[in-house]
């Protein structure tokens, strides 16, 4: 059985204006899902015609737009103006969101409690968890002595699927993560039944900018990238 052409727009050689994604008349690259998913893309298609999930399209589409400011310039340079927490809040109030689920890690508890504030002088209520909800020891999971971080003590295990649970029950309208392991913000996405948006994600070296890595990866972070 021969390889398959998987989709790789990663390693597309055209630049990002030139792409078939990009306009009509656009370029495309070995293992171009826009010039060979054809099949794919009307699927997708269909599923933006339902009512709710075309809505809250059309509102993430609408807010895109609205982070940059002097779009009726001509020539347009991109000017963005507006953080993620304001987006976040724009978005949520377009939708008509009320109730929001603050899902945290306990590293960034300091940071939680910020954004809490912020997002309930908004008018939001907030329902927030914190990973080490419910105070289940990491033995429960089949964690070692060895596997601990602080070797020898007691530890409490993440818990996000309680995390999920927590705010399934509150009934949140859009929930935020803040700061998750990887891997227990994949558990929180799988339990979660509300649309979930991403404030920050972890990075314990570059001070939660995981970019950052990647833009030195040239360089400094050279040793990675072999």
């Amino acid at each position: 059985m021969g390889k398959k052409n998987f989709s790789d727009c990663a390693s597309c050689q055209w630049p990002p204006a030139e792409r078939l994604c990009m306009g009509s008349k656009g370029k495309a690259s070995k293992g171009c899902p826009t010039a060979g998913s054809k099949d794919l893309t009307d699927l997708a298609g269909k599923q933006y015609k339902k009512r709710k999930i075309g809505e809250f399209a059309r509102q993430a589409s609408i807010q895109e737009g609205e982070c940059y400011i002097e779009r009726d310039k001509k020539p347009y340079s991109l000017h963005p103006t507006k953080t993620r927490i304001q987006e976040i809040c724009e978005f949520a109030r377009k939708m008509n969101y009320n109730r929001l689920g603050l899902v945290f890690c306990i590293g960034l508890a300091k940071e939680a409690a910020i954004v809490g504030e912020i997002l309930k002088k908004k008018g939001f209520e907030v329902v927030s968890a914190v990973c080490k909800v419910g105070g289940v020891p990491k033995e429960e999971i089949g964690i070692t002595e060895e596997e601990k971080i602080y070797i020898g003590e007691y530890e409490s295990m993440c818990n996000p699927i309680l995390q999920a649970m927590i705010v399934n029950a509150a009934q949140t309208d859009f929930n935020l993560l803040l700061g998750l392991c990887v891997g227990h913000d994949s558990l929180f996405f799988k339990y979660a039944k509300a649309p979930t948006t991403v404030l920050a994600v972890k990075d314990r070296v570059t001070g939660h900018n995981p970019l950052a890595a990647i833009y030195l990866s040239g360089n400094y972070y050279s040793w990675f990238n072999k």
